[in-house]
């Protein structure tokens, strides 16, 4: 979870590997590869009523055809051009890719100035801040309204499952879509998410077992080291529940490091999470 004990960590490890080129990759925007035989892409921004008013979205989808959805949450930087980049990779796959503001309740996206970091103190506690309206209600009601609209897009293939994926903040966030709406939700991925399995009466941990859908957890090795107990609880919920869940901690990852605009990405880290997603969406929807 992205907080001041992650953010000193992240400096070690940059120290360690050249703050430079790290400060460096947090204000360029990398160039994602496009997959082999890209869809040709049509993306636009969005808006969708919730329950509690009006979300601000990016909606990415090839351009012909129908296709299974996938609903993205992002960290806690919320929707910026690296996650628009992001969604236009996906759909170039062969999915409609919905990527919400999940801070619209306190503001319309962008939220931040070029140079802020996700594990910046200024970002934290906005973040923090604006998180506590995101209750776990609210997060079963956007995701309700979400799916609604993804299912109405005519580019959506309603007979095929969803997929959801979720960064930082957003990891939990795809555990309380997929117990919302189970119907529709097949498969899951947390990349670098944070109170997955915590001793609170709502932890997402709980709602595995109304949950239907296959999980992915990529898990950096620093929020491991500082919380070694959570894939434990992660393994033994999804075991119980008899649900296929791959859970792996990848080496030398940091909080942070699947977003091509953080300051600690690991390209080579990061595209091997995007083949486990890629696999996972292909097997499980």
């Amino acid at each position: 979870m992205c907080d001041e004990l992650t953010a000193a960590d992240n400096d070690r490890h940059l120290s360690r590997r050249e703050f430079g080129a790290g400060a460096a990759a947090a204000s360029i925007l990398m160039v994602l590869p496009m997959p082999a035989n890209a869809l040709a892409v049509s993306g636009r921004d969005v808006t969708i009523t919730t329950p509690d008013g009006s979300c601000d979205a990016y909606f990415a989808a090839p351009s012909s055809g129908k296709h299974p959805a996938v609903l993205v949450w992002p960290d806690i930087m919320g929707l910026r051009p690296a996650f628009r980049e992001m969604a236009d990779r996906l759909a170039a796959s062969g999915y409609v890719v919905l990527t919400v503001n999940p801070f619209y309740r306190s503001a319309k996206a962008p939220y931040h100035a070029a140079g802020d970091t996700p594990d910046s103190a200024k970002i934290r506690e906005q973040a923090f801040e604006w998180r506590k309206l995101i209750t776990a209600d609210a997060a079963a009601r956007d995701a309700k309204a979400f799916l609604t609209f993804i299912d109405a897009q005519k580019q959506t293939d309603r007979k095929r499952g969803v997929g959801t994926t979720g960064y930082c903040m957003g990891g939990p966030l795809t555990m309380r879509t997929a117990a919302a709406v189970p119907t529709r939700i097949r498969a899951g991925a947390s990349f670098h998410g944070g109170g997955l399995a915590t001793d609170a009466p709502d932890s997402p941990h709980l709602l595995v077992p109304q949950m239907k859908a296959h999980y992915l957890f990529a898990v950096a090795e620093n929020d491991d080291q500082r919380n070694p107990g959570e894939k434990d609880k992660l393994r033994e919920a999804y075991a119980a529940a008899k649900l296929p869940a791959e859970i792996e901690v990848y080496a030398g990852a940091m909080h942070g490091w699947c977003p091509p605009d953080s300051r600690v990405y690991n390209q080579a880290q990061a595209e091997r999470a995007w083949e486990r997603l890629l696999n996972l969406l292909k097997t499980a929807l």
